[in-house]
């Protein structure tokens, strides 16, 4: 039940993270949404750390590392809070369920990860999803949807670093950094277009910088003590939760799509997972 508890508390987080993004749309520009993002995890991981005794999380012989990974994932986090605005939520958490195809993707290719006939018909199932999802065939595919693609592709690529970094990081560490490198990069960015947020705005920009940390703390907490497929399983959850969320409060149409597309893609994770498991048991 443990993990229920920790996977009910990530997908309360995505959900209040997406809607913050979604209220602050048009008035805050998303990359002082995301500088102040930055600010809120730096200033709760420093004082985790500083809490834990152990400053040595606080240094990294790998700063390069670090920062290719930031650049990517900083690059992600825009493209999803775009999408956010412009697309209906349940559309954007269903491509951003194509990060694992990409990551199995880029993976093959630069870290020459074998291609075995379970990530082949994974990749098959992602792709049958997007299709499924964004129907090219009947309407022109809008450039929003574009973005959120390129935005779980960047986020691939970020995942593929911080695997090379877990080897050798602490997860406090990869955080810290993660929100350490991409806070200038936000703030020289949203320079230009900067607003004085004021009090409600102020309650949105803090609801997504604490829900952006406790959404990865809690999918690693149910990481650790379950198997990585009733935690893709889980997270699944988030597609039908915030189509609700759309449907009540931004009165989104639902469409069975996204849900069937999204569910392809799962299909493909799950027997990807299950190849590894395969493997893992005969080492």
């Amino acid at each position: 039940m443990k993990v229920v508890f920790w996977m009910a508390c990530a997908l309360l987080s995505f959900c209040v993270m997406a809607i913050g993004a979604r209220q602050l749309w048009g008035d805050i520009n998303t990359f002082q949404i995301l500088f102040f993002r930055s600010v809120i995890g730096v200033l709760v991981t420093a004082l985790i750390i500083y809490k834990s005794g152990d400053s040595r999380l606080f240094s990294t012989a790998r700063i390069k590392m670090h920062t290719a990974r930031n650049v990517f994932h900083f690059a992600g986090q825009y493209g999803w809070f775009v999408g956010l605005g412009l697309l209906p939520l349940a559309e954007v958490f269903a491509l951003e369920f194509t990060v694992p195809i990409w990551t199995l993707i880029i993976a093959a290719i630069f870290l020459k990860e074998s291609i075995t006939p379970g990530k082949t018909l994974a990749v098959i199932l992602g792709a049958a999803g997007v299709y499924v999802i964004l129907k090219p065939g009947s309407q022109v595919i809008s450039p929003a949807s574009t973005i959120v693609l390129l935005a779980a592709l960047c986020f691939a690529a970020a995942y593929v670093f911080t695997k090379s970094l877990s080897n050798t990081e602490n997860p406090l560490t990869v955080v810290f950094y993660m929100c350490l490198i991409q806070l200038p990069i936000g703030m020289f960015l949203s320079l230009s277009n900067w607003v004085f947020p004021n009090p409600i705005q102020w309650a949105w920009l803090c609801a997504v910088g604490l829900t952006a940390l406790s959404a990865h703390y809690c999918v690693t907490s149910a990481m650790q003590i379950s198997e990585a497929g009733i935690v893709v399983t889980l997270d699944f959850l988030r597609l039908p939760l915030i189509a609700v969320v759309g449907i009540v409060f931004y009165n989104e149409a639902f469409d069975l799509a996204l849900v069937l597309g999204a569910g392809l893609m799962l299909f493909g994770n799950l027997i990807n997972l299950s190849g590894k498991t395969r493997v893992d048991d005969s080492t």
